[in-house]
């Protein structure tokens, strides 16, 4: 093992562990704002102990997800300079706008809405939650945007005296194909994430009070209100994750013909399919050797793999050998093969973890109409592993994205070798990699910590007052440790 590979594995520890928070932020800053807006709209006292629930998990993941990205744009300096110069005019552009506009917007509107509850009116007290979630999903755009450039580079140029790439022409990178279609998947699968978090929340409350008699915060009495509010908190996160898994659908159909225009290795690699191919089938499960290129067993739907990649019965899909001697003569001699077995399962687990979850959302919502709550516990012992199973499938879908991407950092212009830092050594990457696993590991700790005591103890139980539904009282400032 060389410094490169210790890099590598670093980063993917870091961005793996990071992204267990950025879907939950993304999907929970519009969940929350939503149920604000129910309690501003209806009155119900519910909604409002619903949204400050919901809105502690939701900072407590916001915060986390801060600090792990920091540690992201750490590293490009610390283990990949080659690729920061590279990289650096193109990058400088839409990651100065997810800063200033976005993440300015974002954490400004946070602060606002955190110590604003008993100091604004509500209607903007409830445009200041509004803010932060549109500002989440704008930086969330402008970083995939900037890992889009990535895969398929558009708008700039390779400067010949300083080896650098330069940009041409800003609109082109934001409006990249890639771009846009790349923000439409992720973002669905972090509502299904971010959906399923708050059913998970909700059936673990229903499920104690109605297996273990646990209704409130220890020490307090009952309150009858928690299983009407964590009922309507249910039946909301299983119809996001619906509406969510509906959009990740149609968004990786297109992904998949994306990927066949763009990054025809990848595809090829995520499908174990050798060589081209007319009429290529699905792989459900597939058994091969890497050295020789061919498959063993391969158990496939017919056709499906054409359809997916163009839309057609008979489409050409590119095989993983024709795809290597096309690149050897257009880059130069080398293995430009993936790790084809990582990226294989890695497709397939997307999938299937993605599938049960959205699964939990509409067989949910089946159990749980006309009013009615789930009689076994093993039904709501599904409905909170759905949660696990959607971050596994944002994670492998991650893996799937950056490590079918290899061996290049910038497809076609940058390959992931010449991008790590010359000066770094083995040692000073396994030094960093042990402290960042050490504090990482500690954060953790008090993740989990701080998200199983606010759900232990659910909102706070108190009598709203009497005018809470007035039309005089509506734009009142609410104070912030009353309810």
């Amino acid at each position: 093992m060389d410094a490169l590979d210790l890099a590598r594995w670093q980063f993917g520890i870091t961005t793996v562990y990071h992204f267990l928070f950025v879907p939950l932020t993304i999907g929970l800053s519009v969940i929350v704002a939503s149920l604000q807006t129910a309690w501003y709209r209806t009155g119900k006292h519910e909604y409002l102990q619903a949204t400050k629930f919901f809105g502690k998990l939701f900072l407590i993941n916001f915060a986390m997800g801060v600090v792990t990205g920091i540690v992201q744009e750490f590293q490009f300096g610390m283990n990949w300079s080659e690729y920061s110069r590279f990289v650096g005019d193109v990058f400088g552009a839409p990651l100065a706008m997810e800063a200033l506009l976005a993440f300015f917007l974002e954490s400004t509107f946070i602060g606002l809405w955190i110590f604003g509850w008993d100091k604004l009116p509500r209607k903007i007290h409830l445009a200041t939650i509004w803010a932060a979630a549109i500002g989440t999903n704008l930086s969330a755009y402008f970083i995939l945007a900037a890992n889009a450039w990535m895969r398929h580079p558009v708008g700039y140029q390779v400067n010949p005296e300083t080896g650098r790439a330069e940009l041409t022409d800003i609109w082109a990178v934001l409006a990249n194909d890639q771009a846009w279609s790349t923000y439409l998947h992720t973002v669905a699968g972090s509502f299904i994430a971010a959906g399923l978090f708050v059913v998970a929340v909700s059936a673990f409350k229903l499920m104690r009070a109605r297996f273990h008699g646990d209704t409130g915060t220890p020490g307090q009495a009952p309150h009858p209100s928690e299983h009407g509010l964590f009922r309507k908190t249910l039946r909301a996160g299983l119809a996001v994750t619906a509406l969510a898994g509906i959009l990740v659908a149609f968004s990786g159909h297109h992904q998949a013909q994306l990927m066949a225009q763009d990054e025809p290795m990848k595809l090829a690699s995520a499908e174990a399919l050798w060589e081209d191919e007319d009429g290529a089938g699905f792989s459900i499960f597939a058994v091969g050797d890497v050295v020789d290129g061919r498959n063993h067993i391969n158990i496939q739907i017919p056709h499906l793999l054409s359809i997916l990649a163009t839309n057609s019965l008979d489409g050409n899909v590119q095989g993983i050998n024709d795809v290597q001697e096309r690149y050897e003569a257009q880059f130069g001699p080398g293995s430009y093969v993936p790790n084809v077995p990582v990226i294989y399962w890695s497709f397939r687990l997307m999938m299937g973890f993605g599938l049960a979850g959205v699964a939990v959302g509409f067989i949910g919502l089946w159990l749980t109409r006309r009013g009615r709550l789930p009689k076994h516990r093993w039904m709501y012992w599904a409905a909170i592993l759905g949660l696990p199973a959607a971050l596994a499938a944002n994670i492998c879908g991650w893996i799937l994205t950056e490590m079918g991407r290899q061996p290049w950092t910038v497809v076609g212009e940058l390959l992931t070798a010449a991008s790590v830092s010359p000066g770094v050594s083995l040692t000073e990457v396994a030094l960093s990699l042990a402290l960042f696993t050490l504090v990482y590991g500690v954060l953790a700790v008090i993740e989990a910590g701080l998200l199983w005591r606010y759900v232990k103890a659910g909102p706070t139980h108190v009598v709203p007052p009497q005018d809470d539904d007035s039309d005089e009282d509506r734009d009142a400032p609410v104070p912030a440790f009353v309810y």
